[in-house]
């Protein structure tokens, strides 16, 4: 649901930040957290696997006992929700889900569900690093849509690579199929993020060839 408080894309991605510190007790409703989410999953990603899974964590229990997972940085603790963005190793064998609704529709033909069938498992195939680079990439689109979301939606997140993923995994019960891939918490800032310093284009811009 849009509101007249919500910003613009330009105004969201100029306004969001990493913020460290947050309001403790603040919760988020169901449905805000669930629209964030959603816009979240309208990420792009390879083939349209959706490799990214939310194990979303709001229960105070549950954040305290990741805290030291997470090298107990505060910011787990005290935001409203702490979401586990996870990378689907086995995201091919979501490929027929995901294009037999198509053929049925008509929308596409069986040679193209063929051909794009073919394409993912021969892609799958032994080839570990492969499902690894994949589910990494797509789950990080998604990750920086729902930290927009988030934005737009009136609250602050922080993306945390600083984890114990091991530890993680056997803390949460996480299947092997799924790989943790970043933490992101979302809350209502306690402080603003710290400014941060961005190189100029000059410095980043190739332009056609090195």
């Amino acid at each position: 649901m849009t509101t007249q408080t919500e910003l613009s894309a330009i105004e969201v991605m100029k306004a969001r930040g990493s913020v460290k510190k947050y309001q403790r007790g603040v919760e988020i409703p169901k449905e805000d957290l669930e629209e964030i989410l959603k816009l979240a999953a309208k990420a792009p990603s390879s083939w349209n696997l959706q490799h990214w899974r939310y194990l979303v964590i709001t229960s105070q229990e549950m954040k305290e006992k990741i805290l030291p997972i997470a090298y107990n940085q505060q910011q787990v603790v005290d935001s409203s929700a702490t979401v586990v963005i996870l990378g689907d190793l086995e995201a091919d064998k979501s490929a027929e889900d995901v294009y037999k609704p198509a053929l049925e529709a008509g929308h596409i033909t069986q040679q193209v569900y063929d051909t794009l069938i073919g394409q993912i498992k021969d892609a799958y195939a032994n080839n570990p690093q492969k499902a690894r680079d994949e589910a990494i990439l797509n789950a990080s689109l998604s990750a920086m849509q729902l930290m927009l979301a988030a934005k737009a939606k009136g609250y602050d997140t922080c993306p945390m690579g600083g984890f114990d993923r091991e530890k993680l995994i056997q803390a949460l019960n996480i299947p092997p199929r799924y790989i943790p891939v970043m933490l992101v918490v979302i809350g209502k800032a306690a402080a603003p993020a710290r400014p941060s310093s961005r190189f100029p284009l000059e410095k980043l811009v190739i332009r056609e060839s090195f």
